[in-house]
């Protein structure tokens, strides 16, 4: 243990002290359990700036990876409110040549995407923005299938001691059960296929509420985003996510899980096909026989119909009003100019639009949503204010 716990700075005081006093440096930092290199720092901190040396100092960095400084943000939007016509490359210029060697200067996209967060670029068209990945607007279903919500029952252990991951899917406006199905985990491709069979079987709705967890979300992909949404996405369904330790915005189905525990799982059965069949039991009581108060004493299943929008497998994704499109790899890039730039791998093999919207800044797009603005010369992808989670009009 290097310096006790009662007072670090009056360790180091007394460390000092023996030196001043004249011992060596290799008999007291044996003493106090600590290296010469550590004994040495101490030493000159204080003979450089005295007994303030000896305080803890703050381990908070000077500046946060790819924070753009205050005063250089300021700078930008005052530029561009006394010069309304430049964009982010002149702006840019301006800064290398007013800051140069003083601070790093920030990207060209980095440039734009501060004037657009301020509202100081002029779009093709207006785009409704979402809330970040930590909650997006929550909406109230009035119609069967307005608004589908989904989650992973709690695991538990079935009789043989495997895992048991209920897969839930109920419609908000009905209360109806439209699917509880037992996985062996929360792996997405099993999960894509289940939704694939349930779209085929009741259509789609217009909205899909989770939890912020995987599969529903990815806490590392582009904006929060999964496979499983981009799916969603792709069939023309919005996205809704409450917000973190908030399972109340999804009080429905919370209650219904609740319920489905204790009638399901407690015990459990002794195998999966076992519990499966628990399961479907359930679906079948809690849709046609049981009454619900919320319901007017009703049965889900007289509130619910199937939705006028059929599956009919993902649609093609045009942009016409970008200058191309381009498909992303396997591995999460694009390729532009000969260059490589990281997306995200949750987009892989979907087409995207660019538009060149500044000289050697374009717009990235997917379907309606605009992703960011990229500059080739630094090959990354800036990004903007979370696109996702606005309730769009389905796709024609």
């Amino acid at each position: 243990m290097p310096w006790k716990e009662s007072s670090v700075m009056e360790e180091r005081l007394r460390f000092v002290a023996r030196l001043l006093e004249g011992e060596g440096m290799s008999d007291v930092c044996r003493d106090f359990g600590i290296s010469r290199k550590t004994g040495y720092k101490i030493f000159n901190r204080y003979k450089q700036e005295g007994l303030d040396a000896l305080c803890d100092r703050s381990r908070r960095p000077v500046r946060y990876a790819n924070q753009l400084p205050d005063q250089i943000e300021r700078l930008i939007i005052e530029t561009k409110r006394d010069k309304p016509h430049w964009g982010a490359r002149k702006i840019r210029e301006l800064l290398v040549r007013r800051l140069a060697g003083e601070v790093r200067i920030p990207a060209k996209s980095t440039v734009h995407a501060v004037l657009d967060r301020h509202g100081l670029v002029k779009r093709a068209r207006q785009r409704r923005r979402g809330n970040k990945a930590e909650g997006t607007p929550l909406s109230e279903a009035i119609h069967p299938n307005a608004l589908w919500c989904v989650d992973f029952k709690g695991e538990f252990k079935t009789g043989d001691g495997r895992y048991c991951y209920p897969l839930t899917v109920t419609d908000q406006a009905s209360r109806m059960i439209l699917a509880c199905e037992a996985f062996e985990s929360t792996k997405e491709q099993p999960v894509i296929e289940a939704f694939v069979r349930l779209f085929k079987d009741r259509g789609q709705p217009s909205a899909i509420r989770s939890d912020n967890g995987l599969p529903f979300a990815s806490p590392n992909g582009l904006y929060n985003l999964s496979k499983l949404s981009v799916f969603w996405l792709r069939l023309g369904i919005a996205i809704e996510r409450i917000k973190p330790g908030n399972p109340q915005q999804n009080g429905r189905h919370e209650r219904m899980h609740r319920t489905l525990k204790q009638e399901t799982a407690r015990p459990p059965g002794m195998n999966a096909l076992q519990q499966q069949a628990r399961f479907d039991d359930f679906i079948s009581e809690f849709n046609e026989e049981r009454p619900h108060e919320a319901l007017d004493m009703r049965t889900p299943a007289e509130l619910y119909a199937p939705s006028s929008r059929p599956y009919e497998g993902l649609p093609d994704v045009e942009y016409p009003f970008h200058d191309r499109d381009i498909i992303v790899t396997a591995c999460g890039r694009i390729c532009m100019a000969r260059k490589k730039i990281n997306i995200s791998t949750v987009l892989a093999g979907q087409k995207l639009g660019i538009k060149e919207v500044d000289d050697g800044i374009w717009l990235i797009s997917f379907m309606r949503y605009d992703l960011g603005y990229i500059d080739l010369e630094q090959r990354t992808l800036q990004t903007i204010d979370n696109p996702f989670g606005t309730r769009l009009s389905p796709m024609s």
